[in-house]
């Protein structure tokens, strides 16, 4: 015989039910590295798809691999621990500062990027393993960093990364963050110096710079150390992607998601203050809010980035050459959002941990790196503990 619950009990039972309700379904929102945005509709949910396999798509010769190339597909760098993550992978750059002091990015002479593979048909013809690099100038390495939130960057007005440049630290406080720009002078936002304004250019220009394939927006194949390919070593015919194919590709790009921070324990919370406390946050911004976007996963949300995405003097211990307005020791603050999934760090991955890239920051960030370096053992591990979370 069943028991009449009361007014009360059924009042009790009804929040219960919520209650694990919301629970639940905070559970199942959780975004996890790879995931796509949350609140895309079907259709982009399925180019998100599409652009994922495109992102996977191996490219041999035949299809337009090469001649010269750093990797056969986008997923072979951007590969850890999920599709769209860092890599291990260092490629190398060259550039050199003009007697004007602007930046010759070495065009002519194979740069910026020297490609370290080349097709079987390449090296037949020249007898080389890899693109050769120009004597006499600066070689930078870089590292392969992960793709997670670009969308969101890429919806971040001009006017807000604006907002905080003081390239003449007219605040007094040691950081004068200003802008990189284009050659027909946008705001530039992606690539370690912030040479490139927009996603689309970023994600159409790896498909030719890093795996050698031509599309509708890089029609023309690339030189080898600034000389025209020989005859007969590249046979597939350009564009060697179609345009659906670039697009589908940069919308999965556009709608990955910045992975979830993790929970945070007491450490971490007080970590979290103390990184806005020593000066970390001062080009490290904890949070830039998108504008208008058609997408409405990208519409006015805040992002937690930590970057001003502006250039700051890092100090000569890490300068190496320059690129667009950016002197070389001058580079973007680095987002860190999905800094948790990082192996090596700084731009040319010669810090491995957290702590280390910490110690060897210099120039604008000098002051916050010395307090950290004062902090005694709890306040560091409680401060490490936030940055691990995020």
């Amino acid at each position: 015989m069943s028991r009449k619950r009361t007014p009360l009990a059924k009042l009790f039972a009804v929040a219960m039910f919520w209650a694990v309700a919301a629970i639940v379904g905070c559970a199942r929102r959780t975004v996890q590295p790879g995931d796509p945005l949350p609140g895309l509709d079907k259709a982009q949910l399925d180019q998100f798809t599409r652009g994922r396999a495109v992102f996977q798509r191996e490219f041999t010769p035949e299809t337009g691999l090469g001649p010269i190339f750093n990797a056969n597909s986008c997923g072979e760098c951007h590969e850890e621990p999920v599709l769209g993550g860092p890599g291990d992978e260092v490629e190398i750059h060259v550039a050199q500062l003009r007697p004007d002091g602007s930046c010759d990015t070495l065009d002519d002479r194979g740069g910026p990027v020297i490609q370290q593979e080349v097709t079987p048909a390449l090296k037949a013809a020249l007898g080389i393993e890899a693109e050769p690099a120009p004597e006499g100038v600066t070689q930078a390495h870089r590292t392969t960093g992960d793709l997670f939130g670009f969308g969101l960057l890429d919806a971040v007005p001009d006017k807000e990364i604006l907002s905080c440049a003081d390239p003449e630290d007219r605040d007094h406080d040691g950081i004068s963050g200003r802008p990189n720009r284009t050659p027909d002078g946008l705001v530039g936002r992606f690539g370690r110096r912030a040479q490139v304004a927009h996603l689309k250019e970023f994600n159409a220009g790896a498909f030719l710079i890093e795996v050698g394939v031509t599309s509708p927006a890089d029609p023309h194949e690339s030189t080898v150390g600034g000389q025209p390919l020989p005859d007969g070593v590249d046979t597939a015919a350009d564009p060697e992607i179609a345009a659906a194919a670039v697009e589908d590709m940069d919308a999965f790009v556009r709608f990955l998601a910045p992975p979830q921070p993790l929970p945070r324990d007491h450490d971490g919370r007080r970590g979290r203050k103390l990184f806005r406390k020593i000066g970390c946050a001062a080009c490290h911004l904890p949070s830039l809010e998108t504008g208008d976007s058609p997408v409405l996963a990208l519409s006015h949300k805040k992002v937690a980035a930590y970057t001003d995405l502006l250039l700051h003097d890092m100090g000569p211990d890490l300068s190496d050459i320059c690129m667009g307005l950016a002197g070389p020791s001058e580079f973007r603050t680095e987002p860190l959002m999905g800094l948790r999934l990082m192996t090596q760090f700084l731009h040319d991955g010669r810090a491995k941990s957290i702590d280390e890239a910490i110690r060897l920051h210099a120039g604008e960030a000098e002051q916050a790196r010395d307090v950290y370096r004062s902090l005694d053992e709890r306040d560091r591990k409680a401060l490490l503990a936030f940055l691990g979370s995020l």
